[in-house]
């Protein structure tokens, strides 16, 4: 039977109305803007009652760590899609660093092959740049992976590419856009000899932005983007951190750029005046730095300089997490509540609820070149989010559904609330329940 989301409120391509949606099998067949036609068959349809909620394009998540391979105690494809699915996202983009490393065509093609067994969302993966591998990084197809990730700082992994030569090659030659981490390691280092001597191994956590600093950040930032703008590249810089790199953007809509900008939820909620109560489980690579960076990256997102909002979500047990310094590896898993969570910042008077949509859904299908994918349209996959926008509820351990089983969220009391997930026209997720787990497909792109 085809399904009818009935009544709801649409919020697509910076609109917001009433309407209802009729899916047939992974398409959206027909919207209707506020009244449905007298004539429309209910007897050939499922009928759901979205009355009270807002439907949404499901969220395009273009940063994401699962850790499968090598590194499934702390995550696994399975679980980390299940836990987006539950918080609205229904297309997801991993990355390389896991063990083995993402940097052969074979190695990337086992990782494609394994979401196709088990991911309940949508997928695809980054190819790995090392210094050593420029020939299998060439190779990537356009068509069906989304892109070249380029550690401009060497973060988690040992996949830091320092070789001029090489990353020239990389930005002149990409099949596909190129998406970096930008930290500079020698600031880096410099830094950490500094805290060393004044700390010795007892560094506080609160020296983490001091010690991955806003020169770090920038000094690889721009090195990126000269690169880019040398070579014409289509160069995308991940999880941006500073005031001070914002002037290397330029506002506008996505499509007209070939640089462009993410910001990640964690770097637009905390400051480093959260360090204070989040300790390490806060420690993320580029770090959470001043309240004057976090404003300064929200003023940049609202005039479009920044393009997308996305997690890095990265997660770690919390036995590693609650470490010294040095010890407590970087990332932490937000997948299941970046949505929410935004919509959170809409509710504070941050954000509007469609500029939310617009930067979660709309650009990244967008910059990726997603095929039929990021809005509620006509012929598109009817990846689709209800949201109850007054609904509480509070992060607690027995609803979280990352497999490291924490979230920097805990406590958090939410006022919105995932009802239900659509990943290619099938509910996977509704009332608290994952109910499909094997729904997910690669995306492909538009070259």
């Amino acid at each position: 039977m085809k399904t009818l989301i009935k009544d709801a409120t649409l919020v697509n391509e910076g609109l917001k109305f009433k309407g209802s949606v009729l899916i047939d099998g992974e398409k959206i067949e027909k919207i209707f803007p506020h009244v449905i036609p007298a004539d429309f068959d209910f007897s050939a349809t499922e009928t759901i009652d979205a009355n009270g909620l807002l439907l949404i394009p499901g969220v395009i998540d273009d940063q994401v760590h699962f850790r499968e391979p090598g590194l499934t105690h702390k995550g696994e494809i399975a679980t980390e899609s299940r836990a987006a699915v539950a918080g609205g996202v229904t297309t997801y983009m991993e990355m390389p660093n896991t063990n083995p490393q993402t940097t052969t065509q074979e190695a990337l093609q086992a990782k494609f092959d394994r979401a196709a067994e088990v991911s309940a969302a949508n997928y695809s993966f980054y190819m790995g740049a090392t210094n050593n591998n420029l020939n299998e990084v060439l190779k990537t197809d356009p068509t069906k992976v989304c892109g070249i990730k380029v550690f401009m700082g060497s973060s988690t992994g040992n996949m830091l590419v320092d070789d001029e030569k090489i990353l020239s090659e990389i930005f002149k030659n990409a099949p596909t856009l190129v998406a970096t981490h930008c930290e500079d390691e020698a600031t880096i280092q410099k830094n950490t000899e500094i805290a060393r001597a004044r700390y010795g191994e007892n560094v506080p956590i609160s020296r983490h932005c001091h010690i991955r600093s806003d020169e770090a950040c920038y000094i690889s930032s721009s090195k990126a983007v000269e690169l880019a703008s040398k070579f014409d590249t289509r160069l995308h810089v991940l999880h941006l951190s500073s005031a001070k790199e914002m002037e290397l953007f330029s506002a506008g809509k996505v499509s007209d750029k070939k640089i462009t900008a993410e910001v990640c939820v964690h770097h637009l909620w905390f400051d480093e005046r959260d360090y204070i109560d989040y300790g390490t489980r806060i420690k993320w690579n580029p770090s959470i730095k001043h309240a004057s960076d976090k404003a300064a990256l929200w003023e940049a997102l609202l005039s479009d300089k920044i393009d997308v909002i996305a997690t890095d979500h990265a997660p770690h047990t919390l036995a590693e997490k609650n470490n010294t310094y040095f010890k407590a590896p970087s990332g932490g898993p937000l997948v299941q509540h970046s949505l929410v969570a935004m919509l959170e910042m809409s509710k504070k008077g941050f954000i509007a609820v469609e500029k939310v949509i617009e930067k979660m859904c709309h650009t990244p299908a967008d910059l990726y070149r997603i095929n039929k994918r990021g809005y509620i349209r006509e012929g598109y996959f009817a990846d689709l989010v209800l949201v109850d926008p007054n609904k509480s509820w509070m992060v607690a351990p027995e609803n979280i559904l990352y497999k490291c089983g924490w979230a920097p969220f805990e406590r958090t009391l939410f006022s919105n609330k995932v009802v239900s997930t659509f990943v290619n026209g099938l509910e996977v997720y509704k009332d608290d329940q994952v109910i499909h787990t094997n729904t997910g497909q690669a995306v492909t792109f538009n070259v």
